[in-house]
């Protein structure tokens, strides 16, 4: 999640601006029909469906593509349930990192499709553990700064401080609060206790130490090659130790 906000804020606007809302409803589909796979259809108990679900909503994702999505997963539903999670780790330019979450149904198709792109952008697919041990699994909540207005800005920080916050990074787009990830679902109550809607919950990568990246050169060829790697249909999400 290093420059999370920054990725953030470029991915949002690509979902709202992007034509192609058929392949954004797919990946989320993919995502909500894995987590019902894993834990069950009831968006209640299973937490990582609710983050799933909340997550295509705020996409405006149709409410019986959800529904059929979740049943799918959970295998009373039409179609074949084959869909499994692959994590891959990258080197990129300059010493840049990237792990990439993937949802796929071909395996094969996803690795040959993931070659394609980093041979074409500087990068480098690398093996289990060569990436991943510079990043810690953590919560990610983000704040919008329309939900913070007219708040006790001062107690709502102290109260998130309190409730298990690790850190609180705060910008023009809102505040993103990092957790650890077993106080993920009880920071995230906390906040929507205080009447305060969320904007996104969901389990990351967050790199131990960031790359400061001040070449402009260098910046466009780590931008390009993240770029390409979230076109690629099987893929969820991305992480990477580059910032500036």
């Amino acid at each position: 999640m290093s420059g999370h906000s920054k990725w953030a804020k470029v991915h949002r606007q690509k979902t709202v601006t992007d034509a192609k809302r058929g392949a954004i409803f797919t990946k989320l589909g993919n995502l909500v029909t894995i987590a019902a796979k894993e834990g069950g259809a009831d968006v209640e108990s299973n937490f990582k469906l609710r983050l799933a679900v909340e997550k295509a909503r705020q996409a405006n994702m149709p409410k019986d593509n959800i529904d059929r999505a979740i049943k799918r997963g959970a295998g009373t539903g039409d179609g074949k349930n084959i869909l499994e999670e692959i994590t891959y780790e990258v080197f990129g330019p300059a010493g840049s990192v990237f792990i990439v979450e993937t949802i796929t149904d071909n395996k094969n198709r996803t690795v040959s499709d993931l070659k394609n792109i980093l041979g074409k952008n500087n990068g480098q697919l690398g093996g289990p553990n060569s990436v991943l041990w510079q990043f810690e699994r953590k919560g990610v909540i983000l704040i919008d700064k329309n939900q913070l207005s007219g708040k006790s800005l001062d107690d709502l920080e102290l109260g998130l401080i309190d409730a298990g916050a690790e850190d609180i990074s705060k910008n023009d787009e809102g505040w993103e609060v990092i957790t650890a990830t077993d106080k993920l679902q009880d920071i995230e109550k906390n906040i929507k206790d205080l009447n305060i809607s969320t904007q996104e919950s969901s389990l990351g990568f967050k790199p131990k130490d960031d790359l400061i990246i001040s070449d402009p050169a260098i910046q466009e060829k780590v931008e390009k090659l993240y770029s390409a790697l979230e076109d690629l249909d099987d893929v969820n999400n991305i992480y990477t130790n580059a910032s500036w």
